[in-house]
């Protein structure tokens, strides 16, 4: 004869019931989620390489997303987006030292350093650093991300990119989309989206801690663009030209995000 089960045992198995059925869907989805994320992973791996050219190293599918994702960003991107900024008490006594591409040449004098600006009219304008310390000065204090994953807080001072371009009347060529930077030796070079440029917090320094810029951060005169990654930072600025096509950059034709914004 069948037993008849009592009112607590058939609760217990209908309890049972439902934990089976979840755990059967959740092992479904785990296997369904990670079989699509296996096959798009094999897709992108066998995805045709980008031609090199300003940008190369990862495959045609992820350059188109993130050449999107820069369309984008400089759609939405606004100057009253600042970044946070601290008390002078907060930055680094010891800034980090990360790179020293594009200053290696053993024949560059300080001394005798001119900025070159590249006109689209073929004019070379060249600038001293003393005559570019006679502007008026602005001081950061904001968290400098790497990357690599590390970020510091650091105090730099200069002048405002976009005051640069105000007083050596250059506001015709800022009517173009980018700005190209290089070290004197062209051995490093970025290209920068001209509305980050001219982003209020954008500066050409020449001060770090109240003192001249060390050589290995890029003396006598840097970029310093807190709406970007450090790869973006241009250490010992030795020519700015101003262009409606992105100038080459050094880390996107490594492979990395040519826009590399914050």
């Amino acid at each position: 004869m069948e037993k008849k089960l009592s009112k607590a045992e058939l609760q217990e198995l209908a309890i049972e019931k439902k934990i089976k059925r979840r755990n059967f869907i959740s092992f479904s989805a785990f296997f369904i989620g990670a079989g699509a994320a296996f096959g798009g992973w094999k897709w992108l791996y066998d995805a045709e390489q980008e031609t090199a050219g300003i940008t190369a190293g990862v495959r045609k599918p992820l350059r188109r997303a993130l050449n999107q994702t820069e369309l984008f960003f400089r759609r939405v991107f606004s100057n009253d987006h600042k970044v946070k900024t601290y008390p002078k008490d907060r930055a680094a006594k010891n800034v980090r030292v990360n790179s020293d591409i594009g200053l290696n040449n053993d024949d560059f004098s300080a001394e005798n350093w001119q900025l070159s600006i590249l006109k689209n009219s073929g004019n070379v304008l060249k600038i001293g650093i003393e005559e570019i310390r006679s502007l008026p000065k602005t001081e950061i204090i904001y968290d400098f991300k790497c990357v690599e994953g590390w970020d510091q807080i650091q105090h730099w001072a200069g002048v405002r990119f976009i005051d640069f371009i105000a007083h050596y009347q250059l506001q015709e060529q800022a009517k173009m989309q980018y700005v190209g930077m290089e070290t004197p030796d062209g051995e490093y070079y970025v290209g920068l989206d001209m509305e980050s440029a001219l982003h209020p917090q954008t500066l050409l320094a020449y001060e770090m801690n109240d003192k001249p810029i060390a050589d290995v951060h890029g003396a006598p005169l840097r970029l310093i663009i807190p709406v970007k990654y450090g790869i973006k930072n241009l250490k010992r600025i030795g020519t700015i030209s101003f262009s409606n096509q992105r100038p080459r950059d050094y880390w996107a034709e490594q492979g990395y995000d040519y826009y590399s914004g914050l």
